[in-house]
């Protein structure tokens, strides 16, 4: 009997994360379920099923962190077939005025990119194994620098970290998708005040990544640049 294919998903306890892991698991993955939340990641992996959801609490800016979790991921399922290094978040002072809040600058960047470019490093070995499919979330703000702040710059980063993973896994037969949202209704804002923009839901976003994965082998959807309806930047 064929192996299921398993799918690991960073940043998966709210949010875009989450809802992705819903239909991954409704397509008949087995999920590997990755954040710094244990209680949320628990809350869904009893909801969803422990046969085929496996919850780690992983800070993906700890490189020990990301590496117990592909070890952990390989002892439970024995094989990695699509990584959505998807765990970020937007914090800190704008360049000019308010407060300087060097502390959060520091674990954004340690997030945003460390933490997507060690995610790829230590899971692309076993996709390599298996053909398979590498997902990051970039973001529009990847594209144009509407917010002040450093979060532009993490994800202009991971935008030229995607690009980089593309070209040099030419000839792999790993697929590289770049996933950039525009305003998205979920938990990532906390404090950050919205641009009072229209706003998709994290479902569009899932719904996006899925598309990605379920072409055929052959085709590799690049980059998905997503709004909503009426965002003017």
């Amino acid at each position: 009997m064929e192996q299921k294919k398993v799918f690991l998903i960073t940043g998966a306890s709210t949010g875009i994360g989450e809802a992705t892991a819903r239909m991954a698991y409704e397509a008949g993955y087995h999920v590997v379920l990755a954040a710094r939340s244990s209680a949320r990641l628990a809350a869904l992996e009893k909801e969803l099923g422990h046969d085929r959801v496996m919850a780690c609490t992983c800070d993906v800016s700890d490189w020990d962190d990301q590496k117990n979790l592909i070890a952990t991921t390989l002892e439970r399922f024995g094989r990695l077939d699509v990584v959505f290094a998807n765990a970020g978040f937007s914090k800190g002072s704008p360049f000019f005025g308010g407060e300087d809040k060097p502390d959060e600058w520091k674990q954004m960047v340690l997030t945003n990119v460390f933490g997507a470019a060690a995610t790829a490093r230590l899971s692309l070995p076993e996709l390599v194994k298996t053909a398979g499919h590498f997902l990051i979330s970039g973001s529009v703000v990847g594209h144009i620098t509407s917010t002040r702040n450093l979060y532009s710059a993490t994800k202009w980063a991971v935008t030229g970290i995607a690009q980089s993973i593309r070209n040099e896994m030419v000839g792999t037969g790993i697929r590289v998708t770049l996933i950039e949202p525009g305003v998205v209704d979920t938990p990532f804002w906390g404090s950050v005040p919205k641009p009072g923009t229209p706003e998709l839901k994290a479902d569009d976003i899932a719904r996006a990544v899925m598309y990605a994965v379920s072409q055929p082998p052959h085709v590799d959807v690049n980059d998905i640049l997503i709004r909503p309806v009426g965002q003017p930047h």
